[in-house]
């Protein structure tokens, strides 16, 4: 197991609400539903690759070590 694997691991799956995305930019937050916390996300971590998502938008996703520091990845909208 790699270290990005241990920690998406002991930070497991959340949920929540994207709060911001630029499309121009492909990048936008996501804030947790449990704390007070948002990460960042690209618009390639979008898990059905359509590469847009409406601000509002509840999601699950999981929070790995990322270039910048940790972020949101594998966002699926939830039903």
């Amino acid at each position: 197991m790699t270290v990005a694997e241990g920690l998406a691991a002991a930070f497991g799956t959340r949920t929540g609400r994207v709060t911001t995305f630029d499309d121009h930019v492909g990048a936008g937050t996501v804030t947790a539903d449990d704390v007070d916390e948002s990460w960042s996300f690209h618009c390639t971590r979008i898990a059905d690759g359509s590469r847009t998502i409406a601000v509002g938008t509840w999601v699950m996703f999981d929070v790995v070590p990322g270039p910048t520091g940790l972020e949101a990845v594998s966002l699926r909208r939830r039903t």
